[in-house]
């Protein structure tokens, strides 16, 4: 019996939600965004699994150059582009593509001599206001970055929308059309979707899509997406099972207090591993199929459950804190927060295990 956390990572599951991407923009190629460590799934693990994708998107250098170690052959974009020499001469020497979104980047490339050439995309800023050239300078720019000795090739072009998340909200529309009019004189690949926008805005699908979030199967949206399935279930074992009387206090602070003589269980994981401290009393866990209510705060290695929904379980038992069959989004929601931060803040000392599930 193992007392430590775990993390699974269904690879069926990151290949089911990579097809349900292709379904939804099937005209378009698939560039799997594998940041941050694959969204706390392993990255190279991740690269594996999605290895049916066109091309990987990663967000810095550095994790493009340790991906180009698993995946030799793929394309692989850095978004945020090169920072200085180094980054450059790491990028060319990987065979890296980066985007080039500010002036300075632009410096840096003509400064720069290299035996192998860059392949890079121009990022325009039609609304985000966070990377990017204004899409008016859209055509100018592409024609300093062509000129560039240290550039092989303008392999595309590309924006990011801020609100496709929400499905009633006009500011998609209005980005889109900055892009199209940025763009409708420039003969390059065109990519904008993020999930929310490969699920929710067909228009936006153009050549290539980036869909990130839905690869690892949590919802962009506000609603849980029944099409996808969750790649990681976040498990922790049932350390102690004991009986407290009516009014005891439970956990610091003494927050919640028990209305009966009642059993309580204590859960080995905490917000030391990634369980966010911020989910209130009531929030679910599964135990041998049930939701069970946590009761008290979350501790640094520990939380605390309400065992009267569940009194046959046992210690060793383990417990489901997100995954299959409880939605990490319902978790983030409780906590008041996304998946994206749930899954990037497991910590190090949680055990990663790989698997294929049946079915």
């Amino acid at each position: 019996m193992s007392l430590l956390p775990a993390v699974e990572i269904d690879f069926s599951a990151l290949r089911h939600n990579l097809g349900v991407a292709r379904r939804h923009a099937p005209a378009s190629r698939v560039m799997a965004v594998v940041k941050a460590d694959g969204y706390g799934h392993g990255l190279l693990e991740v690269a594996k699994a999605l290895d049916g994708a066109d091309a990987f998107a990663v967000a810095r250098v550095d994790e493009g150059v340790v991906l180009r170690r698993g995946a030799p052959r793929k394309r692989i974009l850095v978004l945020t582009g090169a920072h200085d020499q180094p980054e450059l001469e790491a990028a060319a020497d990987a065979g890296l593509e980066l985007v080039v979104h500010h002036p300075a980047q632009l410096e840096r490339l003509e400064s720069f001599s290299t035996k192998r050439p860059l392949r890079c995309w121009l990022k325009l800023d039609t609304g985000m206001h966070r990377l990017g050239f204004p899409a008016h300078e859209g055509a100018e720019r592409l024609a300093q970055l062509k000129a560039l000795e240290a550039v092989a090739e303008v392999a595309g072009v590309l924006t990011h929308l801020a609100n496709a998340d929400d499905l009633a909200d006009d500011y998609t529309r209005r980005q889109m059309a900055r892009f199209e009019e940025a763009t409708r004189e420039m003969p390059l690949p065109r990519s904008a979707a993020n999930s929310a926008a490969v699920l929710g805005w067909p228009d936006t699908h153009l050549d290539w899509v980036r869909p990130g979030i839905m690869l690892y199967g949590a919802s962009p949206f506000a609603a849980t997406q029944e099409e996808l399935k969750p790649a990681m279930t976040f498990t922790a074992p049932l350390l102690s099972i004991k009986r407290v009387e009516k009014g005891a206090s439970i956990g610091y602070g003494g927050d919640w207090t028990a209305p009966e003589a009642m059993p309580v269980a204590v859960v080995g994981a905490g917000y030391g591993d990634g369980y966010p401290r911020e989910v209130p009393s009531g929030t679910s866990v599964l135990l041998r199929g049930r939701r069970v209510p946590l009761i008290g705060r979350v501790s640094m290695d520990s939380l605390i459950l309400d065992l009267r929904s569940c009194p046959q379980a046992q210690v060793g038992d383990e417990v489901v804190l997100w995954g299959r069959g409880l939605p990490a989004e319902e978790i983030a929601r409780a906590a008041g927060t996304i998946p994206y931060t749930l899954f990037c803040g497991i910590t190090g000392r949680v055990r990663r295990r790989y698997r294929e599930w049946a079915g």
